[in-house]
């Protein structure tokens, strides 16, 4: 299948070495932490982005390809946008059509990087959204979303809002709902994340009680390290056991 290219890449693509799905994920980790190689994947899987492929099946991923991915990324950390709204933007941009003005994210979303600063220049949190702007934002039916609460996918503040972080969690259910998966399937997945909460916590609890800005640092970068590890042997763990369901 010949390459696609668009208006986030160039010609000059062609003569630039290619990366590994780890590589791009060194690039990008700077700027979005919480990026994975399972993030990648599935962004490739949305057709979002479009590496190639070599004779042995690993991925390859080119200047634009990257390009693409701190698009797609960006659009979702910074505007809130769903994964088929940022696809339609890549597609307009590869057709060389302008952006429709007001398409930078959804009404009434304040962009995270745009939050008002204090005296000492340190920025506030994204104010939480309301049931139809964090809905539309994350791709969930206002049902759906209110399933996701009643089944403890998410939670609201005293005035029925929603946390901008939790945009994440509300994705991902969106997603596995176009499959038929429905939020009170997933209450399985938030038990395991409390188990697996509960046992970082019980490993990191006696470095937090130390209450010095050093022990705190250490607590932060062995909660993340830990975080990531725990995330890495659950996907590892559910591949392994969809292999088993594809052998004869």
């Amino acid at each position: 299948m010949p390459e696609r290219e668009g208006a986030l890449g160039d010609a000059a693509d062609q003569r630039t070495p290619r990366l590994t799905i780890g590589e791009v994920l060194a690039v990008l980790r700077d700027d979005f932490p919480d990026v994975t190689i399972s993030k990648i994947r599935y962004l490739e899987s949305e057709d979002l982005v479009h590496p190639q492929r070599t004779p042995s099946g690993y991925r390859k991923f080119s200047r634009a390809d990257v390009t693409r991915l701190r698009y797609v990324l960006t659009a979702q950390r910074d505007h809130y946008l769903p994964l088929r709204v940022i696809k339609d933007h890549l597609d307009a941009l590869d057709r060389g059509e302008p952006l429709p003005s007001g398409t930078g994210g959804p009404e009434g979303v304040p962009p995270a990087s745009q939050g008002a600063g204090d005296a000492e220049g340190t920025t506030t949190r994204t104010p939480p959204l309301s049931p139809e702007q964090f809905a539309r934002a994350s791709g969930l039916e206002p049902g759906q979303l209110a399933d996701c609460v009643q089944f403890g996918l998410l939670g609201t503040d005293a005035d029925g809002r929603h946390p901008a972080s939790d945009l994440p969690i509300a994705r991902a259910a969106a997603g596995l709902a176009r499959h038929g998966i429905e939020p009170r399937h997933l209450r399985v997945y938030r038990t395991g994340a409390e188990r697996e909460a509960g046992l970082i916590e019980q490993l990191v609890a006696p470095v937090l009680r130390a209450r010095s800005e050093e022990a705190r640092t250490r607590a932060t970068e062995k909660l993340q390290e830990l975080a990531a590890l725990s995330a890495q042997l659950h996907t590892a763990l559910l591949e392994a056991r969809l292999r088993d369901l594809l052998r004869p």
